[in-house]
């Protein structure tokens, strides 16, 4: 895996006729550091970061013809934060859910979520199973969102499935058996806040993905930020080790 330390600073480079990567995957990291920056109560950072930007780069992704958007919003690890956080956290799935990750519909994306669902609530599981009944005819984007995901616990939860069916494991039926079976490997991986290293994200489907980190806290990424990642991107050569 290559990867290279993108800023603020780096310009935007134009890539037209490269075909854009299929799949994305966002790390959203920097919400609280960005609230706390701003003298605003670290909460609403994530408000921010969920409600309004990641719908914002969905959108755009879309349009830069990007089949498949990763973001990684609440991991296994994410469960030890404080007891108001978490519930905070919960609160703004539901709202998300409700209303602005609908609106995603409109832009023909397709939305599913992965992880350990069965630690949501009941009527958090069930809002993802409509939602995602509910967006299942749209083909312009998929949009995996990664709620109570790890990397790890991901290839465990696969490896369980085929030792209960007593079948063979190989790289074929291990991927299968994922959470992220029908997900391309993703070709970019971005993570925001400046800290450059994966979490337990995409274990699995980021094993020769090209790497970006920038200093940008997630609330403050933008469009054409993501679209230097784009141009820098086409300019690569991707061998996957030959």
């Amino acid at each position: 895996m290559q990867q290279v330390e993108l800023t603020t600073k780096t310009p935007v480079m134009a890539a037209r006729g490269a075909v854009p990567p299929a799949c994305v995957g966002l790390i959203l990291d920097g919400n609280r550091r960005w609230a706390k920056s701003r003298g605003l109560p670290s909460l609403e950072g994530h408000r921010v970061g969920l409600l309004e930007t990641y719908k914002k780069i969905a959108k755009h992704a879309r349009e830069r013809g990007i089949r498949h958007l990763v973001a990684y919003m609440f991991s296994t690890e994410n469960w030890n934060r404080s007891e108001e956080e978490v519930a905070y956290l919960m609160d703004l799935f539901r709202e998300a859910g409700k209303k602005h990750l609908r609106e995603l519909f409109e832009e023909n994306v397709r939305i599913r979520f992965i992880g350990e669902r069965g630690r949501f609530s009941p009527d958090l599981q069930e809002l993802m199973t409509q939602i995602e009944a509910d967006s299942a005819n749209k083909n312009g984007m998929t949009a995996w969102i990664c709620l109570s995901y790890g990397g790890r616990a991901e290839i465990v939860d696969g490896a369980r499935k085929l030792a209960r069916n007593g079948q063979e494991v190989t790289e074929e039926s291990l991927g299968a058996a994922l959470w992220s079976a029908e997900m391309p490997d993703a070709d970019i991986i971005i993570r925001t806040s400046g800290e450059c290293r994966l979490s337990n994200f995409l274990t699995w489907r980021g094993v020769y993905s090209e790497l970006f980190f920038t200093d940008t806290y997630w609330p403050d990424f933008s469009e054409s930020e993501f679209d230097a990642i784009l141009a820098e991107y086409a300019l690569r050569e991707r061998r996957h080790g030959k």
